[in-house]
């Protein structure tokens, strides 16, 4: 059940971003770019979880999904305060 719920995340996450960056590819709005470029990152630290606890769950991937996650967040802090006017 609970690998469900993290490929439910996942491709969230990938809808989130495409959708953003469609969106961004009409209008080019800086923020609608660094939110995409997030939700990417947190797609891909959700792929991470689902690698790490099923596929190899003898190797440890908690830092590279860590560092994937505070990636995405400092992509989107980048974004709020490059915008700021």
């Amino acid at each position: 059940m609970a690998e469900a719920v993290y490929i439910v995340g996942t491709l969230t996450s990938l809808v989130c971003a495409i959708l953003l960056l469609r969106v961004y590819l009409q209008s080019r709005t800086g923020l609608l770019l660094w939110s995409s470029l997030c939700f990417i990152g947190l797609a891909l630290n959700n792929i991470l979880l689902l690698i790490d606890l099923y596929v190899v769950p003898s190797v440890d991937l908690a830092i590279w999904r860590s560092a994937t996650a505070l990636g995405a967040l400092l992509l989107l802090l980048f974004g709020l305060l490059w915008n700021t006017p």
